[in-house]
Formats: structure tokens, sequence, C-alpha cells
């Protein structure tokens, strides 16, 4: 997360604990990737505790391999998975295609980021927080495609927990953004991995209506 290499590690191996039980929970193939998100982000969160010691031991070439990464996650994973993920485990048909069309959202959005992770340098920097220096990924419509893709998404979804999730996360997203508005995305991935709880409850409620 973005306060400490411990913090982010304590949530990191806990994520990656919740999100191996919530893979356990999935029944079918189609529910695997969505209930992957919280191993996911426990990966994240981890790579963000090695950017820490990165900066703490002086060790450039893991601060680079750490910063790519955790921007792989958060800028370039993120908006092309959730949508992926959601649409895998519709059966409505007028939904699905809804869906259909936040995945093409998500996957021209993290193209678009893509390119300029690889065509411009990319740093991070401590400002009390983590934040991650990447031209243009705040421009309009980037950031509303991108939060449409990530957040928006999952209201489409005919489970309740999943439309509790897209809300969640977009209310986490504003209060990152407003209160840590430089260190944004460090900040709302740390928030983003509380809704890894209600993907757990999904699958959880869901094995006992099947039960």
């Amino acid at each position: 997360m973005c306060f400490s290499a411990t913090a982010s590690f304590i949530a990191g191996v806990s994520l990656s604990v919740l999100g191996v039980a919530t893979v356990k929970k999935a029944k079918r193939k189609a529910e695997i990737p969505f209930a992957m998100i919280p191993l996911l982000f426990g990966i994240q969160q981890i790579v963000e505790g090695m950017l820490w010691l990165s900066f703490r031991f002086n060790a450039p070439l893991l601060n680079v391999t750490m910063t790519y990464l955790f921007t792989l996650f958060s800028h370039v994973l993120w908006p092309m998975y959730v949508p992926f993920s959601i649409g895998l485990m519709e059966n409505i048909a007028w939904r699905k295609k809804v869906l259909s069309v936040f995945q093409a959202t998500g996957i021209a959005v993290s193209l678009y980021l893509l390119y300029f992770i690889v065509r411009f340098p990319l740093t991070s920097e401590v400002h009390q927080h983590i934040v991650y220096v990447l031209p243009h990924v705040r421009e309009q419509p980037v950031l509303e495609f991108y939060l449409a893709a990530t957040c928006a998404a999952p209201l489409f979804s005919s489970h309740k927990l999943i439309n509790i999730f897209g809300v969640l996360a977009l209310l986490l997203f504003i209060a990152a953004y407003w209160f840590y508005t430089v260190a944004v995305f460090s900040v709302w991935c740390f928030f983003a991995a509380i809704l890894s709880a209600v993907i757990y409850l999904h699958f959880k409620f869901q094995a006992k209506a099947n039960y």
C-alpha cells in the first residue's frame, strides 16, 4: 500500500490468502477470473512493498522493475480485466452486450496507457506516499473511460454484490482523489483491495444459495 513497506506486505499476504480462499469457492471456470481479483490485489500490494524497500535500500534496478510492474497492474491490467471477468459470469444477453462495450473501452484505455508507459520514462517518488509519474493518465476523457471500465461496468452485472463492488470502487476512488490527489493510484489500489471482501462474500453467498 502507499503508507509503508510493512503495511504493503501485510496487506499483500492477507489478500493473497483471501484470494486463494475466494478462488476455491468458484464453481465454474467462467467465475475464476473474477474470483482471482483478491489474489491479484495481493500480488500488487507485495510489489509495492518491494518498491518501498527499493527506496529504503537505494536499489535502482529493483525500483525500476517494481515501478513498471505496479503500473502494469494499476494502469493496464485493471481497465480490461474487470469488465472481462464480470462479462464471463453474465448470462443475461442484454447485460452481456453492454459489458462487451465496457470491455472494448477497457482494452482501448489499457493499450493507450501501455503506449505511454513504453514510450515515455516512468518513475516513482516518495512524497509521504508513493507517486507514479506518468504523463497523460489523468487527461480527459482517459480517466473517465478508465473509471467506466473499472467502476461502471460492475453496475450492469445481474449480481447484486458485484453492483456494490462497482459503487464502492467509485466512492473509494473519489475519496483517494480528494485526499491523496498526487498519489491517487497508489492509495486507490489499497482502498480497492478492501473490495476483495465483497468479492469473497459474493462467492460465499452464491455457494450457500446453490447448496
